[in-house]
């Protein structure tokens, strides 16, 4: 102690002053009192997480994506399962109507998962695509609102629809039945996005000659590229034989896993063939992703601040800014 210094003790606190410092250290343990920041601060994760979700649900209609100078009509095909498919198809179409874009979603996939996803009925005996395909009724006599979306309507898939590959072997015109569908339809629309069969069926070529476009969702794993080649080829032999406009514009890698160096090796192959078809935008591996079709919903709308969210919104924004430039073309 300096000569200068000198100890006072009061209440059981000693306080050491000199002449020009002065503080006060417990001689028993005290509880500091610590000033947490405001939850809403943005630098903190969870205003950051809520900017998320207003910008992806859009409630004021503040934010909207460019919509395209046609109708685009885009086929999201994939004959491997379980790369997401589905899953892009509905968030994809959620995060264009929410932004502005008047959407339809066509099912066509028997096991019904888009119409789960978005929460439509398509229990036995509810009007659906199969009556569209098989039986000639209108598509604006199947199309079902999605609640809560205003401009996003489904034309939902039922089980009658597992039997359309053998009904339609018989049928005139066959591959055409979608396409006249869909061209009767009376009303506008900015996008039609019809969620494909993991086969390469009679339904998936019914949407690839009613589509003028091909999206494939393509999971950042070991047998992502399998079966791919088999699908371009058969994409090349509709072009050929049965609709000259059919491409593939938009390629989305899914079920990205940043820990792993196999997802990064994924994504820099797919890229490095198939270049700027492919977005900018990558989807993680996300949970909440998996559980929003649990409860009838997009994860645009069961966590809309979630990573999966973001990410869906982003390259929905990507197809819309490329759909507005080839409508200027």
């Amino acid at each position: 102690m300096q000569p200068d210094q000198a100890v006072e003790t009061t209440g059981g606190v000693s306080r050491e002053t000199t002449g020009r410092v002065s503080r006060e250290t417990p001689m028993n343990t005290a509880t500091e009192t610590t000033e947490w920041p405001s939850p809403w601060d943005d630098d903190l994760p969870l205003a950051r997480e809520a900017q998320r979700a207003v910008k992806v649900l859009n409630p004021a209609g503040d934010v909207s994506m460019p919509r395209p100078g046609r109708r685009r009509v885009m086929g999201v095909a994939n004959q491997k399962g379980g790369v997401g498919k589905t899953t892009s198809a509905v968030n994809l179409a959620v995060a264009l109507a929410l932004h502005g874009n008047r959407v339809m979603v066509i099912d066509l996939d028997p096991q019904g998962n888009a119409s789960t996803g978005l929460g439509v009925e398509h229990g036995a005996g509810t009007p659906s695509i199969y009556e569209a395909l098989i039986e000639s009724v209108p598509l604006a006599e199947v199309t079902q609102q999605v609640e809560g979306i205003p401009n996003l309507v489904c034309a939902p898939a039922t089980i009658d629809l597992a039997g359309a590959e053998v009904e339609l072997v018989s049928v005139v015109a066959r591959e055409h039945r979608l396409e006249r569908a869909i061209n009767n339809y009376p009303f506008e629309l900015d996008y039609i996005l019809i969620d494909c069969p993991p086969s390469l069926g009679l339904l998936t070529v019914n949407a690839l000659v009613a589509a003028k476009e091909v999206l494939i969702p393509i999971q950042c794993e070991y047998y992502a590229l399998e079966g791919l080649g088999q699908l371009l080829r058969n994409i090349e032999l509709v072009k050929v034989h049965l609709n000259q406009q059919l491409q593939v514009s938009t390629i989305l890698l899914t079920m990205y896993d940043k820990r792993t160096k196999l997802a990064d090796q994924v994504e820099q192959e797919v890229r490095s063939h198939f270049g700027d078809v492919v977005l900018k935008s990558v989807v993680p591996r996300s949970v909440r992703v998996s559980e929003a079709p649990g409860y009838g919903q997009s994860v645009m709308t069961y966590d809309p601040g979630s990573r999966g969210a973001t990410s869906y919104f982003e390259a929905a924004e990507e197809i819309a800014v490329r759909g507005a430039a080839m409508g200027a073309n």
